[in-house]
């Protein structure tokens, strides 16, 4: 068996080269997944956690993104602004926080800073305000 191995590796180097840059990519990629601080939810997890217990809603999209539409009682903070403007959030530290923007991508900018001030009880939205719109949930415009 180990000689079958060896021989392949020896006849088939990219392909075997390709496999180890893979796997160590998988590995990153799960380490990465283990070390953050916050959890995904889907747009029904959120609306479960809306209807049981008093939650923050926090979106992160620019204001010239919102003017389409947010979820009702969402703060509005830029993504690049939550870390100098985390001070707005203090008073809401004990409950659970749940941050949005477009896609997704940015909430988990969002989610990192508020875990660097201490914020535990940390989501963010997966898919974003997009996702949750696909489902065909509410918005408000303001």
């Amino acid at each position: 068996m180990i000689a079958q191995i060896t021989e392949f590796s020896a006849n088939h180097p990219l392909l075997v080269g390709g496999f180890v840059v893979l796997l160590v990519a998988l590995f990153f990629n799960e380490l990465k997944h283990a070390a953050k601080k916050f959890k995904s939810l889907v747009p029904a997890e959120v609306i479960r956690m809306m209807n049981n217990e008093e939650v923050v809603l926090l979106d992160v999209r620019e204001p010239s993104e919102t003017a389409a539409g947010k979820l009702a009682r969402a703060i509005q903070i830029p993504a690049g602004s939550v870390a100098q403007r985390i001070s707005e959030l203090k008073k809401h530290r004990g409950k659970p926080v749940i941050v949005y923007c477009k896609t997704g991508a940015r909430s988990g900018i969002a989610c990192s800073a508020l875990n660097k001030d201490g914020f535990e009880n940390i989501y963010s939205m997966k898919g974003g305000i997009l996702a949750w719109q696909d489902e065909h949930l509410p918005v408000v415009k303001k």
